[in-house]
């Protein structure tokens, strides 16, 4: 199977590249930040751009394309909505145009706060009703590949996380890649962390999530996925499991609420997935949280 990635730069991206290692004829796109893995060839393609994409494609003819690049701050992306709009809606809309015109499959990466996060539990069929222009532009990219290409898989994670390797630790902007790395770097230092007790998902690490998205693209199947981690817990909970699998001191997380934030954008307070209907489906277990910091734990103490 000939797999493109888009982002191949980015966390879950390079993850990808990384479990696929020689299973596949791999090619990845970047924009700023070069693949992590070295697998495969790589090219400089603005996902914005209709023609670069649709090169990018043609030149590769590939079975599969997996598009995880996207515009993820939710706080920048309520203050700069046209920015957010031109990646993960228009751009989004020209990877599902070039994968139709030439028969290939989408596989599109969403997320969780497509929800308005007032019941928590989400399955694929429930209502949504995003409460920031970050989950707005996301549910309408959902919207142009479900519109667009007929051949697609919509993936939905929550809270994504993985271990970074120390070099690469940094993206483009200068910040850790995902909030566990950020508290892993902040614990490190001893230095004292605020974490909201009342912000509630569903943990996913990234290896997990790539390994699932390259089954379903083996398994050959369509849809909407929930992809998640199998436990729901809160911004603080998830905080406390890190550092007490790994050795730091806990009394260094202190709890707050989102209301002390002030943050730019709403966030949904519970957005945690339900994720049966992919584990029935790819006849899988996803890790529980303790899984997961496990693996993330044992990768961090190899750097």
């Amino acid at each position: 199977m000939k797999i493109l990635v888009i982002g191949g730069g980015g966390q879950l991206g390079s993850k990808i590249l990384l479990r696929a290692g020689q299973r596949y004829d791999l090619y990845t796109t970047y924009m700023t930040r070069m693949p992590l893995a070295d697998q495969g060839k790589a090219y400089r393609v603005d996902k914005t751009d209709r023609n670069s994409i649709s090169q990018a494609i043609e030149k590769c003819v590939p079975d599969v394309v997996i598009d995880t690049a996207a515009l993820h701050n939710v706080d920048y992306c309520e203050t700069h909505k046209d920015e957010a709009k031109a990646v993960n809606l228009l751009g989004t809309k020209n990877v599902a145009e070039a994968c139709s015109e030439i028969g290939v499959k989408m596989v599109f990466v969403s997320t969780d706060y497509v929800f308005d996060g007032k019941k928590g539990d989400y399955k694929e069929d429930d209502p949504t009703n995003p409460v920031n222009y970050y989950g707005i532009s996301k549910l309408d990219g959902e919207k142009a590949v479900q519109q667009t290409c007929e051949n697609h898989i919509i993936v939905r994670p929550s809270v994504i996380y993985s271990w970074i390797p120390s070099s690469q630790l940094e993206s483009s902007s200068g910040k850790p890649l995902n909030f566990a790395m950020w508290l892993t770097q902040k614990l490190e230092k001893k230095e004292p962390v605020n974490i909201v007790t009342d912000q509630y998902g569903s943990p996913t690490l990234a290896d997990s999530l790539a390994e699932a998205i390259l089954k379903m693209c083996e398994e050959d199947i369509t849809g909407l996925y929930h992809v998640a981690g199998k436990d729901r817990l809160s911004r603080y909970e998830f905080a406390i499991k890190l550092a007490e699998e790994m050795g730091y001191d806990q009394s260094l997380i202190h709890p707050i609420e989102t209301s002390q934030l002030r943050q730019v954008a709403s966030r949904p307070m519970d957005s945690s997935l339900n994720i049966e209907k992919i584990e029935k489906t790819l006849r899988i277990k996803l890790p529980t949280i303790s899984e997961a910091i496990d693996i993330f734990s044992k990768q961090a103490k190899r750097r």
